[in-house]
């Protein structure tokens, strides 16, 4: 095997040109009735027969999947791994018949050594891979690379056929021991751990241990028609929480689906760089819950493969956790800061406004009326290219500060699926498209 390779540590410089805003301002309209749904080696890619349904290797490439990295502060996380592989599963939006993957160690304290990694598509039960598609994964043409203490890289282009809409496993054997681990704790999706290099294996009795993070992943490109991305920054609402694990039920999931109905150009990849506890002005206040999203904003968003458009919807935890925000006007200037920053890249920015929480715990008339003026703000201002009034769409009509029962995961802050397909379902796709229509 050779040697592993450590990289530069310099950030994405691999993004594609960031794709031109749509002119003009437009309110996307939220009706509040909106209805719910519901241990082979890997084989000589030469004698591998191309998979259907994945589009040609043209155009630019274009961020599918990604997930945004929290600091690693307590358990496993904090812990680290040895002699580890770790076997996640990536839901792409837009397919490909070329994907690299993305790695971070962007809060690790020493270099990472990944020794091995594989891509490829779901075999016949959860966690097993198809034989057939198992690709090795290169680093400037090594099986194996470190990463810097607070770097990220890409890998080399892989020859994989990915289709819409589908799942690609990804596979990385770690020897540690690696330190604290930059990690996402809420995947929503079951991930599989093994002790030793299990990178190539088949089947998923190989991994005895299961996780429910995703760890060392940033995220996933394509090579194919899409025509850019959009990069979704939220809390826990677009992270999923309340959804169905596993099922791909967050709001961004259905969106996904619906915007794979629409001709291929104007598709576009959908990045979820949602963190459960996000705040717009602090770090949060439990492990796994990020740093504030103006400090992540270069890493999570700006620098995504291709992205041309950013929906920004954060600020309930920074109006209902402790040090609560009461000055609206923060929040505001916060908003603006983003609003900028992404227009400075070349961004349309879409914002949506804070869905209703009395019931939730910590839900006060101090804090609802900051929740008010805010959301006035993002509906009246104009400041951002477009609007998504998911406070319409989920308050109850007969009691409009709280969620709709149908719509609510039992908690009063978290929308269930019903909940996030209503959300979904009021989205004007043609807000979105990085491409001017």
């Amino acid at each position: 095997m050779p040697p592993s390779r450590s990289l530069p540590t310099s950030l994405r410089r691999w993004a594609g040109p960031l794709a031109t805003a749509a002119a003009g301002a437009l309110l996307i309209a939220a009706a509040a009735t909106a209805t719910p749904s519901t241990d082979a080696l890997p084989p000589d890619p030469s004698t591998v027969a191309p998979l259907e349904a994945a589009p040609a290797a043209t155009g630019d490439w274009v961020g599918t999947w990604a997930t945004a990295a929290a600091r690693p502060q307590n358990g496993q996380a904090l812990a680290g791994f040895t002699d580890t592989t770790l076997r996640q599963r990536l839901h792409v939006s837009v397919g490909g018949s070329q994907a690299r993957l993305r790695l971070t160690n962007v809060y690790g304290t020493q270099p990472l050594v990944v020794r091995a990694a594989t891509l490829a598509l779901p075999g016949a039960a959860p966690g097993d891979v198809d034989p057939a598609t198992l690709r090795p994964v290169t680093f400037s043409g090594d099986t194996g690379v470190t990463i810097p203490a607070g770097a990220e890289l890409v890998s080399d282009p892989v020859e994989l056929p990915i289709a819409d809409d589908s799942d690609v496993l990804v596979s990385l054997y770690v020897p540690g021991p690696t330190g604290p681990a930059t990690y996402h704790a809420a995947a929503h999706s079951t991930g599989w751990v093994a002790t030793g290099d299990q990178t190539t294996a088949p089947s998923v009795s190989s991994f005895p241990q299961t996780t429910t993070s995703f760890w060392f992943l940033d995220g996933l490109d394509v090579r194919g028609a899409a025509s850019g991305a959009v990069v979704f920054l939220g809390d826990s609402i677009t992270d999923g929480s309340g959804s169905t694990r596993d099922a791909n039920r967050r709001w961004p999931d259905y969106l996904a689906d619906r915007m794979l109905a629409q001709p291929r150009p104007f598709q576009f990849g959908i990045l979820n760089a949602g963190i459960g506890g996000n705040r717009l002005l602090l770090h949060a206040n439990g492990p796994g819950q990020g740093d504030n999203a103006l400090a992540r904003l270069d890493r999570d968003v700006l620098t995504q493969t291709g992205a041309g458009t950013v929906v920004v919807f954060e600020g309930v935890n920074d109006i209902q956790q402790p040090n609560s925000q009461y000055d609206p006007q923060r929040l505001i200037a916060a908003y603006e800061q983003i609003i900028q920053r992404a227009h400075d890249q070349g961004m349309r920015v879409v914002g949506a406004t804070i869905g209703p929480f009395q019931g939730w715990g910590t839900w006060t008339p101090e804090r609802e009326a900051v929740r008010a003026a805010v959301n006035e703000w993002i509906r009246e201002s104009g400041a951002f290219d477009a609007v998504i009034d998911f406070d319409a769409v989920l308050r109850d009509p007969d009691q409009p500060l709280r969620l709709r029962a149908e719509y609510d995961s039992g908690d009063h802050l978290h929308p269930g699926d019903a909940g996030y397909q209503a959300m979904a379902d009021a989205v004007d796709l043609a807000g979105l498209s990085p491409r001017r229509r």
